[in-house]
């Protein structure tokens, strides 16, 4: 270990740290030992960022220079956490390590040796917004209008170009995965790409993209040597979430000393849809000679019984380094298991169980619902608002706020009401050749508008300018399908997503899939409703609430978090509800498509249970609507557990839509009583259907999964 002489003033400010008193066995182990190449798988809740923040005490501690420890992460606020961390132990000696984000680490290093790679030193860095403009720039020199040739928009273009830099796959290959019916342009979207980066290269500008790349192609270079002597101790947080290009990075300044500490567990390997690589980790001991690897498996956050759960779940993933979380908090109850007749049913439990909690003095605060997709949440938003429960959405936008949805229930809004000009600007600017002067002029004329019928027919006698022909023959093509549809809200809803709106939310979108799966679960919500008016009516006094709650001085509340699982990594509550755990739903049926797609999914789950402290509620419907007829089966990572490991809930609608619960130790969905035999399971599969005593099974069945036992009956 390399060391340079303190003054005797920064040698007397340096506190002395008992080690051993401040940390368990396996970090004083990663503190002490951490020369050389080194992996530390931290296990949820095992205290890697104390881990991490002692190591740099550590260095620091024995005579290293600030200056030489580079501290990568992946937000800036975890780099703040982590310096305020090692100033908080040591005080201010701490100050000058290089710590940051990888954009920002590789800004800092590129103004120096911009001139080695063809830049100016004082280069502009481009942000999304302006990346996407310079794109659009591009396109409108290619003479590319994407509402007349149905080609992705700009923003589109940018996502296949970041992820193919970030991953260092090839266009064709990016298109392959995520945007197969975009293969047809592959010619213009190279081009754009070349001339994109050409456009940025005149304006001597960098992407975020280019942050990392150049920062890789300069560590590869003839420089790379210089920068890595610099760093003589490299240690890097969530290293299971780093891309292609990032891995590169890392080597790259590793490469002098050899000294590097790796932090991640790849058991929370969740982003390989932004471009991370889970074999980066998987692969560390390969592409560092003479790793070492280091296990963190001791949890202070979950109760035993939820990492029961977690271990037993994770164990059934193939690519992965073996580790079993061992939990140091008290015994708890198991976690809890609950097969619910529909969403809406759902969502009534869980919003029972939330006040019961909060009237027992638990704060709303501590209290979680997550869920695999954004488009799970709308039943249960629907309900926390009817009861009045504040809550704060994560990952996005609340659901009825989602722009998507406003432009389904804007389509709706002008098939109830024609005249409705408000609703016509929004769709119609939706509309190919339709800008919103065009907009505006025809919405205009909508105000001598009686019904429907009078533009169909044409008698309204509109005029359309022929640049907005096209958009206005698809809405006409919609309005006849509505027509045809009649007056459910899910009919019509479903008739207008499977419409021209498709191909514009495709081309506009980058996750255009997840607001598909928006719009179903938007029409599964309005299978309640037998009636457009009262449909709509309900969607605006929605709106309405939430506005008044969001105005300024208001909301002020205690709240519990809605948040997709992703959002929620790093995050812990004392109370968690995992919802929507039905396959196809859950792992979802997209990303088993995909190489690696299970196991991802698999540990996407075992995230979402290691969220919880104290309590978790597991709980899926076994219908999507009231109009669906086939049973959804739960979870494979329920189904594929010891059911011992759960405690059964069994739900029984008690008239006007309440709902009464009872609690069994015993797994199965039918219980079992020494004295009456099985008892009949009180779940109401559909409205009008329910399990009578009659068709008890004859003899005891293996406890197991529910639909198995009722495909034995």
């Amino acid at each position: 270990m390399s060391t340079f002489i303190l003054s005797p003033d920064q040698a007397g400010a340096i506190k002395k740290i008992d080690y051993p008193k401040a940390l368990n066995q396996e970090q004083l182990d990663v503190v002490l030992e951490g020369d050389g190449p080194c992996l530390v798988l931290a296990g949820a809740g095992s205290g890697k960022t104390r881990t991490l923040t002692y190591r740099v005490a550590y260095l620091l501690e024995h005579g290293i220079d600030p200056a030489s420890i580079l501290l990568l992460t992946f937000t800036n606020k975890a780099a703040k956490e982590m310096a305020g961390r090692v100033e908080m132990v040591l005080g201010p000696t701490a100050r000058g390590i290089w710590g940051g984000t990888f954009h920002s680490i590789g800004a800092r290093l590129l103004r120096t040796f911009a001139e080695t790679l063809g830049y100016h030193s004082n280069f502009s860095i481009l942000d999304q917004e302006d990346s996407r403009n310079l794109i659009k720039a591009v396109m409108k020199d290619m003479a590319i209008d994407p509402k007349a040739r149905r080609f992705p928009t700009a923003s589109v273009v940018g996502d296949v170009l970041s992820y193919a830099r970030n991953t260092q796959a090839a266009i064709h290959t990016v298109l392959e995965i995520k945007y197969p019916n975009f293969q047809a342009f592959i010619g213009d979207i190279e081009e754009i790409g070349k001339q994109y980066h050409q456009r940025k290269k005149q304006a001597n500008a960098m992407d975020f993209d280019d942050l990392l790349t150049n920062l890789a192609m300069l560590l590869d270079g003839p420089d790379g040597n210089r920068i890595s002597d610099r760093f003589k101790y490299v240690l890097v947080d969530e290293y299971q979430d780093t891309n292609t290009v990032q891995a590169r990075i890392i080597a790259g300044f590793s490469k002098v000393h050899h000294n590097i500490v790796a932090v991640g567990d790849d058991a929370q390997s969740i982003y390989a849809f932004r471009g991370a690589n889970v074999k980066n980790i998987l692969s560390f001991p390969e592409r560092f000679e003479g790793a070492r690897i280091f296990k963190l498996l001791t949890n202070y956050r979950s109760t035993p019984e939820i990492l029961d759960l977690a271990n037993e779940s994770l164990s059934h993933n193939r690519h992965q380094f073996k580790k079993e979380l061992i939990g140091l908090r008290e015994k708890g109850d198991k976690p809890k298991l609950i097969a619910c007749s529909s969403a809406a049913q759902e969502a009534r439990y869980i919003a029972d169980q939330i006040l019961a909690l909060r009237d027992a003095g638990s704060a709303l605060a501590n209290m979680a619902v997550l869920f695999r997709s954004s488009a799970h949440s709308q039943s249960l938003e629907f309900e926390l608002m009817k009861r009045d429960i504040p809550y704060e959405y994560r990952g996005g936008q609340k659901f009825f706020e989602r722009a998507h949805i406003k432009d389904i229930v804007c389509f709706l809004r002008l098939y109830e009401n024609p005249k409705d000009e408000v609703a016509w600007l929004r769709t119609l600017g939706l509309q190919t050749g339709i800008g919103a002067t065009t907009a505006s002029d025809i919405a205009v004329q909508m105000h001598a508008i009686e019904s429907v019928d009078m533009i169909l027919d044409g008698s309204a006698g509109l005029r359309i300018p022929a640049r907005g022909q096209t958009g206005w023959n698809d809405m006409m093509i919609l309005l006849r399908k509505l027509q045809e549809k009649g007056r459910f809200p899910n009919q019509l809803i479903r008739a207008i997503t499977s419409s021209a709106y498709q191909d514009y939310l495709e081309r506009e979108y980058p996750n255009y899939r997840e607001r598909l799966e928006d719009l179903e679960q938007l029409a599964v919500f309005a299978e309640g409703y037998d009636d457009l008016a009262t449909f709509l009516a309900d969607i605006s006094l929605y709106d309405a609430v939430i506005a008044g709650r969001e105005k300024p001085g208001i909301g002020n509340e205690e709240k519990m978090v809605l948040s997709t699982i992703h959002q929620a990594k790093g995050l812990e509550w004392d109370t968690i509800f995992i919802i929507h755990l039905a396959d196809q739903s859950f792992p979802n049926r997209r990303a088993l498509a995909e190489e690696d797609g299970m196991e991802e999914e698999r540990r996407l789950f075992y995230v979402a249970v290691t969220r919880a402290r104290r309590q978790l509620f597991l709980s899926y419907p076994l219908t999507l609507g009231q109009e669906s007829l086939v049973l959804n089966q739960p979870s494979t990572f329920v189904e594929e557990v010891n059911p011992h490991l759960f405690e059964r809930v069994e739900l029984r609608e008690a008239g006007s839509g309440s709902t009464t619960w009872k609690s069994s130790k015993k797994a199965g969905a039918w219980s079992w009583d020494e004295s009456e035999g099985y008892q009949e399971p009180s779940v109401q599969i559909a409205p009008t259907t329910v399990w009578k005593k009659e068709e008890k099974p004859k003899k005891p069945i293996k406890p197991g999964s529910f639909l198995r036992e009722i495909e034995d009956l």
